[in-house]
């Protein structure tokens, strides 16, 4: 099989390759085939959410660490789709009436709104599962490769991870006393999880030992910290065009948040904080331009 390597010329042009080789996989894995008919409705939605676009940093983070370690690109491909089907799944039930409620996401309808609240449910119910067979069916991967990236997969979606650091948000909602602590660790859960993963399934590609994976999911953690902080700034101060999804819904939720703490200017001193640290996390990374730059780019995003 014939080897693709992408070529580093400038940034944007790297994640520009990156997102490409996202949006053909993703494509791929969840194709319409005619035996499928009977649940073509489901597929369409699968598909509406997961080509509504994004920034995909998730799959982008799994290709840079491999190819930063050394791995074989077709090695992430796999792991890339995988984190962002499971982003997808997490926009498509934050989006729901029980959740955050929230009628547009990425500037179209959300996924319950362009079909119907069952069938949203079920879409990001069935991109939760499709990930892990596409993990486990990856013929690039090695079986010790395969059964580490599950397992580390799985710890990050469940109770541990994005789940519960969604549990954790809406028990929030109802409460005045959320300290900074338990806004960290919901923060932990929610959204550095995800990216941590990322990182290491990015490392995992390429064989990394274990001194390595621990400095990505540190770095992931921090990374998610910073973002999360940002979205909560972006949230009052974001043109809702711009953003894509309804602003002010932090506080309409009655949400404790990094702003609500420390206002505008402190909430953006933590996110400088915690973006300096995950730089300092990637020096044990070679070829680490390509991640520097990401990382300091998403601390000045618009949307």
């Amino acid at each position: 099989m014939q080897r693709r390597k992408i070529i580093m010329t400038n940034f944007e042009e790297k994640m520009a390759q990156y997102v490409s080789l996202t949006e053909e996989s993703l494509k791929r894995f969840n194709d319409y085939k005619e035996e499928n008919e009977p649940q073509k409705r489901l597929i369409d939605a699968m598909n509406y959410s997961l080509e509504a676009g994004g920034k995909r940093i998730r799959p982008a983070l799994v290709y840079a660490f491999c190819e930063a370690l050394g791995g074989e690109l077709e090695c992430a491909t796999a792991p890339a789709a995988a984190i962002e089907m499971i982003h997808t799944c997490s926009l498509i039930h934050d989006d729901l009436p029980a959740m955050d409620n929230d009628d547009l996401r990425r500037g179209k309808p959300s996924c319950h709104k362009q079909f119907d609240e069952a069938t949203a449910i079920l879409a990001g119910d069935a991109l939760t599962v499709l990930p892990f067979e596409v993990i486990a069916d990856c013929g690039e991967l090695s079986a010790d490769q395969k059964v580490l990236m599950i397992s580390v997969l799985a710890n990050s979606i469940g109770r541990d991870g994005m789940m519960g650091g969604q549990m954790i948000d809406l028990l929030n909602e109802k409460r005045t006393d959320v300290s900074e602590d338990e806004l960290r660790n919901m923060y932990r859960c929610k959204t550095g999880q995800l990216l941590a993963v990322s990182c290491v399934m990015g490392a995992i590609c390429a064989d990394a030992g274990n001194e390595t994976l621990r400095a990505a999911a540190e770095y992931g953690l921090r990374l998610g910290l910073a973002f999360q902080i940002i979205d909560d700034i972006l949230d009052i101060t974001a043109d809702e065009a711009e953003l894509g999804k309804p602003i002010g819904s932090d506080e309409e939720l009655n949400k404790t948040t990094f702003v609500t703490l420390y206002g505008l200017d402190g909430a953006q001193k933590i996110a400088d904080k915690a973006t300096s640290e995950a730089l300092e996390w990637l020096d044990a990374i070679d070829n680490n331009e390509f991640l520097k730059e990401l990382t300091t780019k998403l601390l000045s995003r618009r949307k």
